[in-house]
């Protein structure tokens, strides 16, 4: 198939884009239900499927793996259904593991769990005072933390997170239910020094943290909502291919025009418990 000269000058007009590898943690959904409700996606009326989330989950994982990322496993627990959502565990930079302490009671005992099974594979964790739901709220992009609040993470453990890692911490506040960690709302393409790259959906945030980012990342990709209420921006990326919602169409449609390689993954079962790739993925940075 021949192509136009626009076409040519657009493609070679793309940026190049570098793969890394990624060392992940992630928790099969052995217990997976849901029991209780805590965010709009979830409903304790409607039945879910356990054995179609762990399938849909095992894809997720041999995708990671065939990507050549090294995947870490935790072993789920019983009465956890949420620990799938491995990304809410902790926040992790240079094997220094700041823990997590959940907003809601039916999620606390995940923070000991997590902090035992990175305290048991070398790292050093610091627990928490403050009340945060790890990379669920706290995202590296650069030498930048970018920190949601609103909903979950107080503004409080801004402070701690940066006391931790020495690190500027940019807060940033979601303003819509649906959107209450901030990897529901942004998602990180490109984490590397000089070549920050995000999207996101500029009305789960309030005008200033808007403000705020259209300074920081005038390149960002701006999301739809549609794209947005798949969970499309719950993806994950090592630079190169994202790994994105199936159904998030258009924004595949972006990633490729930036020079990305996007790689669909139906995890609908998960979604009802308001979760999706990248909440399943919790990155250890060593």
């Amino acid at each position: 198939m021949s192509i136009t000269g626009e076409e040519a000058r657009a493609r070679a007009e793309r940026p190049l884009r570098n793969p890394r590898t990624r060392t992940v943690l992630m928790c099969r959904p052995e217990h997976f239900d849901v029991v209780y409700r805590i965010n709009p996606w979830m409903n304790p009326g409607l039945p879910t499927d356990t054995p179609l989330a762990l399938r849909q989950w095992d894809e997720l994982h041999r995708l990671y793996v065939g990507l050549g990322f090294d995947v870490r496993l935790i072993d789920p627990l019983p009465g956890l259904p949420d620990m799938v959502y491995a990304a809410n565990g902790a926040f992790v930079i240079g094997n220094v593991a700041y823990g997590a302490s959940f907003a809601y009671p039916e999620r606390r005992p995940e923070g000991p769990a997590y902090r035992d099974w990175l305290r048991a594979a070398g790292f050093e964790v610091v627990t928490p005072r403050e009340v945060n739901e790890g990379e669920g709220d706290f995202l590296l992009v650069g030498e930048t933390i970018l920190a949601g609040t609103g909903f979950r993470s107080s503004d409080a453990s801004h402070r701690e997170l940066a006391d931790v890692f020495g690190r500027e911490v940019l807060t940033l506040r979601l303003v819509d239910p649906s959107f209450y960690h901030l990897d529901t709302a942004l998602a990180v393409l490109d984490d590397a020094p000089g070549r920050e790259h995000i999207a996101y959906l500029p009305r789960a945030f309030d005008a200033n943290s808007r403000a705020l980012l259209a300074a920081r990342f005038p390149d960002a990709i701006l999301v739809d909502g549609e794209d947005a209420a798949v969970l499309g921006l719950n993806a994950y990326s090592d630079g190169y291919h994202v790994v994105v919602a199936s159904r998030a169409f258009d924004f595949a449609r972006q990633l490729r025009e930036h020079g990305y390689e996007p790689i669909g993954v139906d995890l609908s079962e998960l979604l009802l418990g308001g979760g999706g790739i990248k909440c399943c993925t919790l990155e250890l940075r060593r």
